[in-house]
Protein backbone atom coordinates (compact mmCIF):
# COMPACT_ATOMS: atom_id res chain seq x y z
CA UNK A 1 0.00 0.00 0.00
CA UNK A 2 1.31 3.74 -0.80
CA UNK A 3 2.60 5.91 1.81
CA UNK A 4 0.42 9.13 2.43
CA UNK A 5 3.62 11.12 2.04
CA UNK A 6 4.51 9.69 -2.03
CA UNK A 7 1.12 11.08 -2.85
CA UNK A 8 -0.86 14.30 -3.84
CA UNK A 9 -4.49 14.87 -1.96
CA UNK A 10 -6.03 14.16 -5.10
CA UNK A 11 -3.95 10.72 -5.53
CA UNK A 12 -5.27 9.06 -2.33
CA UNK A 13 -8.53 6.98 -2.76
CA UNK A 14 -10.33 8.11 0.02
CA UNK A 15 -11.63 11.50 1.11
CA UNK A 16 -13.79 13.31 3.96
CA UNK A 17 -14.88 16.29 5.51
CA UNK A 18 -15.60 17.28 8.66
CA UNK A 19 -16.67 20.72 10.06
CA UNK A 20 -15.75 21.86 13.64
CA UNK A 21 -16.68 24.58 15.68
CA UNK A 22 -14.33 26.80 17.22
CA UNK A 23 -14.10 29.12 19.83
CA UNK A 24 -11.22 31.85 18.97
CA UNK A 25 -10.14 34.79 21.02
CA UNK A 26 -10.83 38.22 20.04
CA UNK A 27 -7.04 38.91 18.87
CA UNK A 28 -8.33 35.89 16.88
CA UNK A 29 -11.67 36.88 15.29
CA UNK A 30 -10.16 40.11 14.20
CA UNK A 31 -7.20 37.90 12.33
CA UNK A 32 -10.05 35.94 10.32
CA UNK A 33 -11.76 38.84 9.40
CA UNK A 34 -8.74 40.49 8.01
CA UNK A 35 -8.33 37.40 5.94
CA UNK A 36 -11.69 37.36 5.09
CA UNK A 37 -11.77 40.73 3.84
CA UNK A 38 -8.31 40.43 1.92
CA UNK A 39 -9.73 36.96 0.22
CA UNK A 40 -12.71 39.15 -0.93
CA UNK A 41 -10.76 41.59 -2.39
CA UNK A 42 -8.42 39.54 -3.96
CA UNK A 43 -11.13 37.54 -5.84
CA UNK A 44 -12.80 41.06 -6.76
CA UNK A 45 -9.52 42.02 -7.91
CA UNK A 46 -9.17 39.24 -10.30
CA UNK A 47 -13.04 40.02 -11.24
CA UNK A 48 -12.28 43.21 -12.30
CA UNK A 49 -9.56 42.96 -13.88
CA UNK A 50 -10.81 40.16 -16.41
CA UNK A 51 -14.04 42.56 -16.95
CA UNK A 52 -11.75 45.62 -17.87
CA UNK A 53 -9.87 43.12 -20.08
CA UNK A 54 -12.96 42.16 -22.14
CA UNK A 55 -14.20 45.53 -22.22
CA UNK A 56 -11.10 46.79 -23.95
CA UNK A 57 -10.47 43.80 -25.97
CA UNK A 58 -13.73 45.22 -28.04
CA UNK A 59 -12.20 48.45 -28.98
CA UNK A 60 -12.78 48.22 -32.87
CA UNK A 61 -9.64 50.74 -33.21
CA UNK A 62 -7.04 50.05 -30.88
CA UNK A 63 -4.48 53.05 -29.60
CA UNK A 64 -1.25 52.12 -28.58
CA UNK A 65 -2.49 53.19 -24.60
CA UNK A 66 -5.50 50.52 -25.03
CA UNK A 67 -2.66 47.51 -26.98
CA UNK A 68 -0.59 48.70 -23.37
CA UNK A 69 -2.96 48.69 -20.72
CA UNK A 70 -4.19 44.88 -22.41
CA UNK A 71 -0.59 43.96 -21.95
CA UNK A 72 -0.50 44.69 -18.42
CA UNK A 73 -3.47 43.44 -17.58
CA UNK A 74 -2.37 39.98 -19.61
CA UNK A 75 0.64 39.82 -17.08
CA UNK A 76 -1.18 40.62 -14.23
CA UNK A 77 -3.63 37.67 -14.62
CA UNK A 78 -0.82 35.37 -15.18
CA UNK A 79 0.62 36.14 -11.89
CA UNK A 80 -2.01 37.75 -9.71
CA UNK A 81 -0.29 37.16 -6.63
CA UNK A 82 2.55 39.70 -7.18
CA UNK A 83 0.89 41.86 -9.30
CA UNK A 84 -1.86 42.50 -6.82
CA UNK A 85 0.61 42.98 -4.39
CA UNK A 86 3.06 45.32 -5.59
CA UNK A 87 -0.05 47.74 -6.51
CA UNK A 88 -1.58 47.16 -3.36
CA UNK A 89 1.01 46.64 -0.37
CA UNK A 90 -1.11 46.40 2.58
CA UNK A 91 -1.56 43.10 1.59
CA UNK A 92 1.95 42.09 2.29
CA UNK A 93 1.41 42.79 6.14
CA UNK A 94 2.14 40.07 8.25
CA UNK A 95 -1.52 39.53 9.36
CA UNK A 96 -2.51 37.78 6.02
CA UNK A 97 -1.78 34.09 5.54
CA UNK A 98 -0.18 33.60 2.36
CA UNK A 99 -1.92 30.12 1.81
CA UNK A 100 -5.09 32.61 2.10
CA UNK A 101 -4.10 34.64 -1.08
CA UNK A 102 -3.47 31.56 -3.24
CA UNK A 103 -6.87 30.04 -2.40
CA UNK A 104 -8.42 32.49 -3.47
CA UNK A 105 -6.60 32.90 -6.90
CA UNK A 106 -7.72 29.06 -7.06
CA UNK A 107 -11.08 29.63 -6.25
CA UNK A 108 -11.27 32.30 -9.07
CA UNK A 109 -9.99 30.17 -11.68
CA UNK A 110 -11.93 27.22 -10.39
CA UNK A 111 -15.10 29.47 -11.12
CA UNK A 112 -14.27 30.08 -14.74
CA UNK A 113 -13.35 26.65 -15.01
CA UNK A 114 -16.59 25.50 -13.89
CA UNK A 115 -18.55 27.59 -16.66
CA UNK A 116 -16.38 26.54 -19.36
CA UNK A 117 -17.71 22.77 -18.33
CA UNK A 118 -21.62 23.34 -17.27
CA UNK A 119 -22.70 26.95 -18.29
CA UNK A 120 -25.02 26.87 -15.29
CA UNK A 121 -24.21 29.88 -12.84
CA UNK A 122 -22.80 32.51 -15.56
CA UNK A 123 -19.34 33.86 -15.42
CA UNK A 124 -17.60 34.89 -11.33
CA UNK A 125 -19.07 37.66 -10.20
CA UNK A 126 -18.13 39.99 -7.54
CA UNK A 127 -18.42 38.79 -3.96
CA UNK A 128 -20.64 40.89 -1.69
CA UNK A 129 -19.71 41.81 1.76
CA UNK A 130 -22.62 40.25 3.91
CA UNK A 131 -22.64 39.08 7.47
CA UNK A 132 -20.53 35.92 6.77
CA UNK A 133 -16.57 35.43 6.73
CA UNK A 134 -14.67 32.67 5.15
CA UNK A 135 -11.20 32.34 3.54
CA UNK A 136 -9.05 29.01 2.76
CA UNK A 137 -5.91 28.18 3.52
CA UNK A 138 -3.39 24.67 2.98
CA UNK A 139 -1.75 22.43 5.09
CA UNK A 140 1.99 22.04 4.48
CA UNK A 141 4.14 19.26 5.75
CA UNK A 142 7.64 19.47 6.51
CA UNK A 143 9.74 15.97 5.08
CA UNK A 144 11.76 15.90 8.15
CA UNK A 145 8.93 15.37 10.51
CA UNK A 146 8.18 11.59 8.58
CA UNK A 147 4.70 10.39 7.52
CA UNK A 148 2.17 13.28 6.94
CA UNK A 149 -0.86 12.85 9.45
CA UNK A 150 -3.58 14.88 11.27
CA UNK A 151 -0.45 16.05 14.41
CA UNK A 152 2.59 17.21 12.27
CA UNK A 153 1.11 19.93 9.62
CA UNK A 154 1.16 23.49 9.41
CA UNK A 155 -2.44 22.76 10.20
CA UNK A 156 -3.05 19.82 12.66
CA UNK A 157 -4.49 18.88 16.16
CA UNK A 158 -3.01 19.28 19.16
CA UNK A 159 -5.43 17.14 21.67
CA UNK A 160 -8.97 16.36 21.25
CA UNK A 161 -10.05 19.43 21.71
CA UNK A 162 -7.76 22.09 20.58
CA UNK A 163 -6.02 22.64 16.78
CA UNK A 164 -3.53 25.11 15.40
CA UNK A 165 -3.55 27.16 11.91
CA UNK A 166 -1.01 29.25 10.48
CA UNK A 167 -1.40 32.87 11.26
CA UNK A 168 -4.04 31.96 13.97
CA UNK A 169 -2.58 29.88 16.08
CA UNK A 170 -3.79 27.70 18.88
CA UNK A 171 -8.06 27.80 18.87
CA UNK A 172 -10.13 25.32 21.18
CA UNK A 173 -12.90 23.30 19.38
CA UNK A 174 -15.73 20.95 19.43
CA UNK A 175 -17.78 18.45 17.08
CA UNK A 176 -15.36 15.97 15.55
CA UNK A 177 -16.31 12.29 15.72
CA UNK A 178 -14.46 10.16 18.08
CA UNK A 179 -13.30 7.59 15.21
CA UNK A 180 -11.29 10.20 13.88
CA UNK A 181 -8.66 10.54 16.53
CA UNK A 182 -8.08 6.82 16.64
CA UNK A 183 -6.65 7.02 12.87
CA UNK A 184 -4.67 10.13 13.52
CA UNK A 185 -2.04 8.13 11.91
CA UNK A 186 -2.89 7.66 8.50
CA UNK A 187 -5.31 10.58 7.75
CA UNK A 188 -3.51 13.66 5.84
CA UNK A 189 -5.50 17.00 6.00
CA UNK A 190 -6.00 19.28 2.82
CA UNK A 191 -7.43 22.45 2.65
CA UNK A 192 -8.85 23.96 5.39
CA UNK A 193 -11.61 26.63 5.39
CA UNK A 194 -12.46 28.86 8.24
CA UNK A 195 -15.53 30.55 8.84
CA UNK A 196 -17.96 32.81 10.71
CA UNK A 197 -21.81 32.41 9.86
CA UNK A 198 -24.39 34.97 10.32
CA UNK A 199 -25.37 33.49 14.03
CA UNK A 200 -21.33 34.74 14.70
CA UNK A 201 -20.45 31.28 15.41
CA UNK A 202 -17.27 30.27 13.98
CA UNK A 203 -16.32 26.73 11.97
CA UNK A 204 -12.67 25.27 10.39
CA UNK A 205 -13.87 22.53 7.64
CA UNK A 206 -11.43 20.22 6.94
CA UNK A 207 -10.43 18.39 3.64
CA UNK A 208 -9.16 15.27 4.78
CA UNK A 209 -7.94 12.09 2.96
CA UNK A 210 -6.38 8.61 3.21
CA UNK A 211 -5.41 5.42 1.43
CA UNK A 212 -8.03 3.30 3.29
CA UNK A 213 -11.95 3.52 3.64
CA UNK A 214 -13.44 6.08 6.77
CA UNK A 215 -16.00 4.62 6.78
CA UNK A 216 -16.88 0.86 7.27
CA UNK A 217 -19.03 -0.67 4.82
CA UNK A 218 -21.93 -1.85 6.16
CA UNK A 219 -23.22 -5.69 5.95
CA UNK A 220 -25.14 -6.30 2.93
CA UNK A 221 -29.23 -7.33 3.34
CA UNK A 222 -30.42 -7.95 -0.49
CA UNK A 223 -32.77 -4.88 -0.23
CA UNK A 224 -33.59 -2.79 -2.84
CA UNK A 225 -36.33 1.14 -3.03
CA UNK A 226 -37.78 3.14 -4.85
CA UNK A 227 -38.49 6.31 -3.49
CA UNK A 228 -41.08 9.06 -4.53
CA UNK A 229 -40.44 12.60 -3.12
CA UNK A 230 -43.47 14.40 -2.68
CA UNK A 231 -45.00 17.30 -1.04
CA UNK A 232 -47.95 15.80 0.80
CA UNK A 233 -45.59 13.71 2.27
CA UNK A 234 -41.57 14.09 2.19
CA UNK A 235 -41.15 10.24 0.72
CA UNK A 236 -43.55 7.02 -0.09
CA UNK A 237 -41.39 4.23 -0.96
CA UNK A 238 -41.61 1.21 -2.84
CA UNK A 239 -43.37 -0.70 -0.01
CA UNK A 240 -45.58 1.49 0.75
CA UNK A 241 -44.12 3.20 3.64
CA UNK A 242 -44.51 6.83 4.43
CA UNK A 243 -42.56 9.48 5.90
CA UNK A 244 -44.61 12.64 7.36
CA UNK A 245 -43.26 15.73 5.82
CA UNK A 246 -41.71 18.25 8.63
CA UNK A 247 -42.16 21.42 7.36
CA UNK A 248 -39.75 23.24 9.57
CA UNK A 249 -40.00 26.57 8.21
CA UNK A 250 -43.86 26.48 7.93
CA UNK A 251 -43.80 25.91 11.64
CA UNK A 252 -41.62 28.83 12.15
CA UNK A 253 -42.89 31.09 9.31
CA UNK A 254 -45.16 33.22 12.01
CA UNK A 255 -41.98 34.01 14.43
CA UNK A 256 -39.82 34.62 11.43
CA UNK A 257 -42.27 37.31 10.09
CA UNK A 258 -42.92 39.18 13.07
CA UNK A 259 -39.04 39.42 13.78
CA UNK A 260 -38.35 40.40 10.15
CA UNK A 261 -40.70 43.57 10.52
CA UNK A 262 -38.89 43.90 13.60
CA UNK A 263 -35.74 44.07 11.99
CA UNK A 264 -37.22 46.39 8.82
CA UNK A 265 -38.25 49.03 11.24
CA UNK A 266 -34.87 49.23 12.76
CA UNK A 267 -33.18 49.54 9.20
CA UNK A 268 -35.50 52.49 8.67
CA UNK A 269 -34.87 54.00 12.12
CA UNK A 270 -30.91 53.90 11.21
CA UNK A 271 -31.11 55.25 7.94
CA UNK A 272 -33.68 58.53 9.14
CA UNK A 273 -30.62 58.81 11.87
CA UNK A 274 -27.87 58.74 8.80
CA UNK A 275 -26.49 55.95 10.78
CA UNK A 276 -24.47 53.13 9.17
CA UNK A 277 -26.26 49.68 9.56
CA UNK A 278 -23.33 47.69 10.77
CA UNK A 279 -22.89 50.47 13.19
CA UNK A 280 -26.27 50.24 14.43
CA UNK A 281 -26.32 48.29 17.64
CA UNK A 282 -30.61 47.93 17.57
CA UNK A 283 -30.12 46.62 14.01
CA UNK A 284 -27.56 44.20 14.60
CA UNK A 285 -28.90 42.63 17.70
CA UNK A 286 -32.51 41.94 15.45
CA UNK A 287 -30.08 40.96 12.63
CA UNK A 288 -28.70 38.57 14.51
CA UNK A 289 -32.11 37.33 16.16
CA UNK A 290 -33.89 36.96 12.34
CA UNK A 291 -30.03 34.77 11.34
CA UNK A 292 -30.61 32.45 14.51
CA UNK A 293 -34.11 31.70 13.54
CA UNK A 294 -33.24 30.88 9.93
CA UNK A 295 -30.35 28.76 11.45
CA UNK A 296 -32.40 26.82 13.90
CA UNK A 297 -34.80 25.69 10.84
CA UNK A 298 -31.49 24.80 8.39
CA UNK A 299 -29.98 22.78 11.32
CA UNK A 300 -33.65 21.00 12.13
CA UNK A 301 -34.10 20.07 8.03
CA UNK A 302 -30.23 18.76 8.34
CA UNK A 303 -30.60 16.34 10.74
CA UNK A 304 -33.61 15.49 9.83
CA UNK A 305 -32.24 14.64 6.14
CA UNK A 306 -29.20 13.22 7.64
CA UNK A 307 -31.04 10.47 10.13
CA UNK A 308 -33.19 9.67 7.53
CA UNK A 309 -30.58 9.19 4.76
CA UNK A 310 -28.03 7.28 7.09
CA UNK A 311 -31.04 4.77 7.38
CA UNK A 312 -32.42 4.33 3.67
CA UNK A 313 -28.64 3.48 2.88
CA UNK A 314 -27.81 1.09 5.46
CA UNK A 315 -30.72 -0.97 5.03
CA UNK A 316 -31.32 -1.08 1.25
CA UNK A 317 -28.40 -2.36 -1.34
CA UNK A 318 -29.65 -0.25 -3.72
CA UNK A 319 -31.69 3.12 -3.36
CA UNK A 320 -33.30 4.63 -6.17
CA UNK A 321 -34.90 8.10 -6.79
CA UNK A 322 -36.41 10.29 -9.42
CA UNK A 323 -33.54 12.95 -10.88
CA UNK A 324 -35.30 16.71 -9.73
CA UNK A 325 -34.36 19.65 -10.96
CA UNK A 326 -34.69 21.89 -7.82
CA UNK A 327 -34.36 25.24 -10.21
CA UNK A 328 -36.70 24.44 -12.75
CA UNK A 329 -39.33 23.43 -9.88
CA UNK A 330 -39.13 26.60 -8.03
CA UNK A 331 -40.03 28.22 -11.01
CA UNK A 332 -43.41 27.42 -10.04
CA UNK A 333 -44.23 30.24 -7.20
CA UNK A 334 -47.39 28.35 -5.98
CA UNK A 335 -45.24 25.47 -4.64
CA UNK A 336 -41.61 27.34 -4.07
CA UNK A 337 -41.99 27.86 -0.76
CA UNK A 338 -42.75 24.02 -0.55
CA UNK A 339 -40.15 22.95 -2.02
CA UNK A 340 -37.64 25.09 -0.74
CA UNK A 341 -38.74 23.56 2.55
CA UNK A 342 -38.43 20.08 2.55
CA UNK A 343 -34.57 20.20 0.74
CA UNK A 344 -34.82 17.46 -1.89
CA UNK A 345 -31.71 18.38 -3.31
CA UNK A 346 -29.61 18.16 -0.32
CA UNK A 347 -31.71 15.26 0.69
CA UNK A 348 -30.52 13.61 -3.06
CA UNK A 349 -26.54 14.57 -2.38
CA UNK A 350 -26.74 13.03 1.26
CA UNK A 351 -27.79 9.71 -0.41
CA UNK A 352 -25.22 10.34 -3.36
CA UNK A 353 -21.86 10.41 -0.72
CA UNK A 354 -23.40 7.78 1.79
CA UNK A 355 -24.57 5.25 -0.71
CA UNK A 356 -20.62 5.08 -1.83
CA UNK A 357 -18.84 5.57 1.52
CA UNK A 358 -20.98 2.26 2.73
CA UNK A 359 -20.13 0.53 -0.34
CA UNK A 360 -24.07 0.60 -1.67
CA UNK A 361 -25.67 1.89 -4.57
CA UNK A 362 -27.67 4.82 -5.22
CA UNK A 363 -29.49 5.71 -8.90
CA UNK A 364 -31.44 8.41 -9.65
CA UNK A 365 -33.65 8.20 -12.81
CA UNK A 366 -36.33 10.40 -15.27
CA UNK A 367 -39.28 10.80 -13.13
CA UNK A 368 -41.39 11.13 -16.66
CA UNK A 369 -44.62 9.64 -16.29
CA UNK A 370 -43.84 7.57 -13.22
CA UNK A 371 -46.91 8.91 -11.70
CA UNK A 372 -49.46 8.22 -14.99
CA UNK A 373 -48.15 4.72 -15.47
CA UNK A 374 -49.72 1.03 -14.27
CA UNK A 375 -47.08 -0.66 -12.22
CA UNK A 376 -49.00 -3.82 -13.14
CA UNK A 377 -49.53 -3.28 -16.89
CA UNK A 378 -47.56 -0.63 -18.49
CA UNK A 379 -50.53 1.44 -19.31
CA UNK A 380 -49.72 5.32 -19.19
CA UNK A 381 -52.54 7.59 -18.69
CA UNK A 382 -53.33 10.45 -21.18
CA UNK A 383 -53.01 7.79 -23.92
CA UNK A 384 -56.06 5.59 -25.20
CA UNK A 385 -58.75 8.48 -24.84
CA UNK A 386 -58.00 9.25 -20.96
CA UNK A 387 -57.28 11.89 -19.17
CA UNK A 388 -53.69 12.55 -17.16
CA UNK A 389 -53.95 12.25 -13.68
CA UNK A 390 -54.23 15.58 -11.64
CA UNK A 391 -52.35 16.23 -8.55
CA UNK A 392 -55.85 16.58 -6.67
CA UNK A 393 -56.53 12.66 -7.59
CA UNK A 394 -53.98 10.97 -5.17
CA UNK A 395 -55.89 7.28 -5.79
CA UNK A 396 -56.78 5.98 -9.25
CA UNK A 397 -57.69 2.59 -11.09
CA UNK A 398 -56.28 1.81 -13.81
CA UNK A 399 -58.55 1.87 -16.89
CA UNK A 400 -56.66 -1.51 -18.86
CA UNK A 401 -56.16 -3.88 -15.95
CA UNK A 402 -58.49 -2.59 -12.69
CA UNK A 403 -55.56 -2.30 -10.64
CA UNK A 404 -56.11 0.35 -7.88
CA UNK A 405 -53.28 2.46 -7.24
CA UNK A 406 -51.94 4.57 -4.34
CA UNK A 407 -50.73 7.65 -6.58
CA UNK A 408 -47.45 7.85 -4.82
CA UNK A 409 -46.81 3.82 -3.80
CA UNK A 410 -47.23 3.53 -7.44
CA UNK A 411 -45.10 5.93 -8.62
CA UNK A 412 -42.51 4.63 -5.97
CA UNK A 413 -42.40 0.91 -7.74
CA UNK A 414 -42.18 2.55 -11.29
CA UNK A 415 -39.07 4.30 -10.28
CA UNK A 416 -37.33 1.22 -8.24
CA UNK A 417 -38.29 -0.59 -11.64
CA UNK A 418 -36.58 2.03 -14.09
CA UNK A 419 -33.41 1.88 -11.63
CA UNK A 420 -33.14 -1.36 -12.26
CA UNK A 421 -33.83 -1.62 -15.88
CA UNK A 422 -31.06 1.31 -15.70
CA UNK A 423 -28.22 -0.99 -13.92
CA UNK A 424 -29.20 -3.87 -16.25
Amino acid sequence: MPKLSTLSMAELSYHFGVRVCVYPSTEQKRLIKRNSDASRFIYNEMVAMNRELYTLRQVKCPISLVLQRITTLQERLKRPSTGISNIHGWLNHPDFDADMKANAIKNYRTAWKLFKQVHQFGVPQFHKRNARQSYQTSNHYQSSKGQPTMTNGSVRLLDRHHLTIGKIGRLRFAGMPKWLFTRTDNIRIGTTTVSMDATGSYFVSFQLASTQPFVSPSPKTGAQIGIDLNLDNFLTDSNGNTIANPRYYRQMIGKLAKAQRKLSRRARRAKQERRQLNQAKNYQKQRLAVAQIHQRVANQRKSFLHQLSTTLVKNHDLVVTEELRSKNLLKNHALAMSISDVGWRQFLTMLAYKAALHNKQFVTVDPKNTTQTCHVCGFVMGTANTHKLTLVQREWDCPQCGQHHIRDWNAAQNILAKGLAAIG
